[in-house]
């Protein structure tokens, strides 16, 4: 039998809720797309640009659920024992000369001696699945390679692991798995049926203004509004990496920081950094911001 899943929301407005209390401002699409993947017990597979709030979505879930984060930072080249489990060798060996000093000669039991779950170092994965009631957060899922993907579609479908040396482990519960991808390669068609989908993309003005709001409702509110426009403007520019609302957090902490009352060219120089990640961006809205600047006049 499967494992049930590990947490259920009586509806899309108790999870629009649960993000609103988490400071998190969602569209009605993202609560749907959070309930349903709860009560269907599936994965939920978010994708969109980066920094527009994808895996701050998993830590408000945790927070606001009481659950811990589990994470799986995804990178090129990632093993599956980094993700699920390894063998604490180190403790083995020194397990191992204990036994014999205790005289024990027979390498069955030596064998038996040490491959046992004590000696396992569990990953996210495994860490998870153990859990039960945890949010699983698997970032940034498409730096993986294919080998990888189908790995997940088989913990995914029966949320168990097979450990050769101790048999099966099976979750007691679901835990509530959050896929990110930022699009640099496509998934696999079998893992995206296996999740419920949902994309976000840059906020309208309004929005990303209410997410400002939201975090940082110490900054002056014609401050905010001219940060908010300036950084909406500048993902026009065709830039390398264009800001998304992380950096605009970014910004506005940086300003506040500072003490800044307007903003203008000898407020921005400084912090440019705060929200642009390349120098040929940088550069670029250096070049533009006097327009950039009038426009929000």
């Amino acid at each position: 039998m499967d494992p049930r899943p590990a947490f259920t929301l009586e509806s899309p407005e108790a999870v629009a809720a649960l993000l609103e209390r988490g400071r998190y401002v969602a569209e009605e699409g993202l609560a749907v797309a959070i309930f349903l993947a709860l009560r269907l017990g599936r994965p939920i597979l978010l994708e969109g640009e980066p920094g527009v709030g994808k895996t701050e979505v998993a830590r408000v879930l945790a927070e606001g659920l009481g659950v811990p984060l589990v994470r799986l930072q995804c990178y090129e080249g990632l093993e599956l024992e980094q993700a699920l489990y390894e063998w604490d060798h180190a403790r083995q060996l020194l397990e191992i000369r204990l036994l014999e000093s205790m005289g024990e000669k027979d390498p069955a039991r030596l064998r038996a001696g040490v491959y046992r779950e004590e000696f396992l170092l569990k990953r996210p994965i495994l860490k998870a699945l153990e859990l039960g009631e945890a949010v699983l957060l698997i970032d940034e899922v498409d730096r993986t390679d294919e080998a990888f993907e189908a790995f997940l579609l088989e913990v995914l479908a029966d949320f168990q692991v097979t450990i050769p040396e101790i048999g099966t482990l099976k979750a007691k519960a679901r835990p509530l798995v959050v896929l990110t991808s930022n699009r640099t390669r496509e998934l696999h068609d079998a893992l995206r049926r296996r999740c419920v989908y949902y994309w976000i993309d840059y906020p309208s003005l309004e929005k990303e203004l209410r997410i400002v709001r939201a975090r940082l409702p110490e900054l002056p509110e014609a401050m905010a509004r001219k940060v908010v426009a300036l950084v909406q403007r500048t993902r026009q520019l065709g830039l390398l990496k264009p800001p998304g609302v992380a950096e605009t957090l970014d910004l506005a902490a940086s300003l506040l920081a500072l003490g800044a009352e307007d903003l203008t060219s000898q407020a921005l120089e400084p912090v440019l950094g705060a929200f642009l990640k390349a120098r040929e961006d940088a550069e670029k809205v250096r070049r533009a911001l006097g327009e950039l600047l009038s426009s929000l006049a």
